[in-house]
């Protein structure tokens, strides 16, 4: 076998706070890829609970590639969190009952934004906020306690509140390369025989793989 099994709750019985969150997810409208986990002492199987506002009725999803490291304290906040912004008030009034129900929105009255989609290899810090719509690319590193409200480009770190791009991880010729190559499509063996080359800090060496 070329690594852990992709289909385990936990891919390392020792460590009960990293899962494999496809593993547990049981929202139709939640898609993950393979060996992405999310890692949290406090219950990591539990990874639904993060993902806040999120309803069927609205249609939209939250798609997170392969190969991601998602720390705790993640929220991605979905499409059912926004108000009507489109008349002088914002309150909800028609989910409080007593006859409020009256002012129920359109949902062509609710600025809804998409999916919310999370790219592969991707990295994202502690007690992270993302927002409706978003999406975030492949390679990309989010930091700790960031809002991430806009895009971020492949291969680029970002951090703050809202978040900002900081730098590119690499230059573009070699993220260029990275997302022809799409290593994370590859078999476990592939995987497993050029770890090696994956976890160099000898960014040349990665050029050599076919």
């Amino acid at each position: 076998m070329y690594g852990p099994d992709p289909n385990a709750v936990f891919p390392n019985e020792k460590i009960k706070s990293v899962c494999y969150i496809k593993n547990v997810i049981t929202r139709p409208n939640i898609i993950v890829g393979d060996y992405t986990y999310y890692d949290d002492i406090d219950g990591a199987e539990r990874f639904e609970e993060r993902v806040t506002h999120h309803y069927e009725f609205n249609g939209d999803k939250l798609v997170i590639g392969k190969f991601c490291a998602i720390a705790r304290g993640i929220e991605f906040v979905m499409n059912g969190a926004n108000h009507r912004m489109c008349s002088v008030t914002t309150y909800p009034f028609n989910i409080m009952g007593g006859g409020w129900e009256k002012s129920t929105p359109l949902m062509s009255d609710l600025p809804l934004k998409g999916d919310t989609v999370v790219g592969n290899d991707v990295w994202i810090g502690q007690n992270v906020t993302v927002m409706p719509g978003v999406h975030i690319g492949d390679g990309a590193v989010i930091g700790a306690n960031s809002v991430v409200a806009s895009d971020i480009p492949p291969y680029h770190i970002a951090a703050g509140n809202p978040c900002r791009i900081i730098r590119k991880r690499f230059d573009d010729e070699l993220i260029a390369y990275l997302l022809e190559l799409r290593w994370w499509d590859r078999s476990p063996e592939w995987i497993f025989n050029n770890l090696e080359t994956l976890c160099s800090g000898d960014l040349s060496l990665i050029l050599s793989i076919n």
